[in-house]
């Protein structure tokens, strides 16, 4: 394996932090990640952090790097952009992300393994939200399978509209469960192909949190239907409308 300086350091200063907040990993699935080749590495996003998390759960198992893709706004930030190329993650143009998607492909022939996150966004509602076709169409294209994760408790970590404190975050269950792979063939419906995705990973999800050590009842990171006091779906997804509106607005006035 080709030494990565960087990476190596971010894998170690991310193993660092969680120690320090005694996150408690718990991962099933972990011999489907591949020992070699390409494959698309598909996660739920409940929160900011599972990239890092997946990926260190990834590097525990059998040392391999994740490159993952992600919006172009990251890659411009003067000291996170550096370190974004230096690890060869790929940018993401939410416009017209057709040269994301050539590259993808192309490093996923070349052996390496794509983190996608097929809700393209961080689902405040702590459920899955609709998937976006682009991770099987990039499985077929360059001939790898998509492996799907589920990813529960690392939202209590970071996540969206909810400021944590840092006691909230000491000792925190983070379960994963990694999926068998999906193989989906050139010539089939990327929309049948993304729902059998979608459905994969909503049983995943359902495991980790019929088996999750604390009771979520009445907790603002459960999701409504299990008992919590997260958004709805509904809610959700006006309140990423309003920040959406507000983004747009605050553009235009700057212009």
């Amino acid at each position: 394996m080709t030494r990565e300086p960087v990476y190596s350091l971010a894998i170690g200063v991310g193993r660092t932090v969680f120690a320090a907040l005694r996150v408690r990993q718990t991962a099933r699935g972990t011999q489907h990640i591949p020992d070699t080749g390409g494959a698309v590495i598909a996660m739920t996003h409940f929160g900011y952090l599972e990239f890092a998390l997946v990926e260190c759960a990834t590097w525990m198992h059998n040392k391999r790097r994740i490159r993952f893709m992600a919006k172009q706004s990251v890659f411009e930030k003067p000291v996170v952009g550096w370190f974004m190329r230096s690890m060869r993650h790929i940018p993401v143009n939410m416009k017209a992300g057709a040269d994301a998607f050539a590259a993808a492909a192309t490093a996923l022939r070349g052996g390496e393994l794509i983190g996608v996150f097929p809700e393209a966004g961080v689902s405040a509602s702590f459920t899955i939200r609709d998937f976006k076709t682009g991770a099987v169409r990039l499985a077929a294209q360059a001939e790898v399978p998509v492996i799907p994760v589920a990813v529960w408790g690392g939202h209590r970590l970071l996540t969206k509209n909810r400021k944590i404190t840092l006691k909230e975050r000491l000792n925190i269950p983070v379960h994963f469960s990694f999926g068998e792979p999906i193989h989906v063939s050139p010539d089939e419906d990327p929309a049948v192909a993304t729902a059998k995705l979608k459905s994969t990973m909503e049983a995943l999800l359902s495991e980790l949190q019929s088996s999750y050590p604390e009771d979520g009842t009445g907790k603002w990171w459960q999701p409504r239907v299990l008992g919590g006091t997260a958004p709805t779906p509904e809610e959700a997804a006006a309140a990423d409308a309003e920040r959406d509106r507000r983004r747009e607005a605050a553009r235009a006035a700057r212009k």
